[in-house]
């Protein structure tokens, strides 16, 4: 059963899977600094659970998330605006740093920091119903946060019309973009995300650490700086005992031990 976190969160251990809920549905799920916070704390806690093979994270209710409190952002001091950007950072920082993969499970509308989540996590399947906008620029905050994540999936032409007009794209428009990986019908959202759980857990949870590790060390580096990283990683990985196990698996034509699963 979910484990409530504070009732903002919920967590439901499902294994290969840990299944992160935002739970305040009445609300449309906004990323308050206390749930930003109790979010980035809730994935380092499920990181360090061995079992754990994959992080889902969803929205309870009609939409992920609608995306910063705004309640929050009225009558601030410039340093309590910046603690709300800082917690904002910190929290999706994080889901690219633990090792487990991250898979955003999205329905309903994505907005703003709420389309930034989605952008962030290593993978995202939505629901063909859903939308996703950056509509700061229609209410005099420019979504400057949520562009980091865009602009690092989508082209810089697409990424500026979503943040200058803050109009909304559909499910088939963000595959098209880059921005999730695919959409599915709505109904078929949830089965869709476990057959992927399914077959990110297959492999080795050691080898998807290194990898998604490596991914975001190179993404902004020159060619020649990632080459010569990958080059040291790769050669780094391929003493590892999964990575040996794995070859003489394909080899011999039988299925991996992995070494968490010994």
């Amino acid at each position: 059963m979910p484990q409530p976190v504070d009732d903002l969160i919920t967590v439901e251990r499902r294994l290969p899977a840990a299944l992160v809920t935002l739970n305040l549905p009445e609300q449309r799920n906004p990323l308050s600094v206390t749930l930003m916070n109790k979010l980035r704390e809730t994935l380092k806690v499920v990181a360090a659970d061995q079992q754990v093979r994959v992080v889902v994270i969803k929205g309870a209710g009609k939409i992920f998330s609608s995306g910063h409190d705004l309640r929050e952002m009225t009558n601030r001091t410039l340093d309590e605006q910046r603690e709300i950007f800082d917690a904002c950072t910190e929290m999706m920082q994080t889901i690219q740093r633990i090792p487990q993969p991250v898979i955003a499970q999205v329905h309903g509308v994505a907005a703003a920091a709420g389309c930034q989540l989605v952008a962030t996590c290593d993978l995202a399947i939505a629901a063909d119903s859903t939308v996703f906008l950056t509509p700061g620029v229609r209410i005099g905050l420019f979504c400057s946060t949520p562009m980091v994540a865009l602009s690092r999936n989508v082209g810089r032409k697409r990424a500026m019309e979503m943040l200058l007009t803050g109009e909304p794209i559909n499910a088939s428009t963000a595959v098209d973009w880059g921005l999730i990986n695919r959409a599915v019908p709505d109904d078929e959202l949830e089965s869709e995300v476990w057959q992927l759980v399914e077959k990110l857990a297959a492999s080795s949870p050691v080898t998807i650490g290194i990898g998604k590790h490596a991914f975001y060390e190179q993404i902004d580096m020159s060619q020649s700086a990632a080459y010569s990283q990958m080059s040291e990683t790769m050669a780094s990985n391929a003493i590892d005992y999964d990575a040996q196990e794995g070859i003489g698996a394909f080899l011999e034509k039988r299925k991996p031990i992995w070494e968490g699963d010994r």
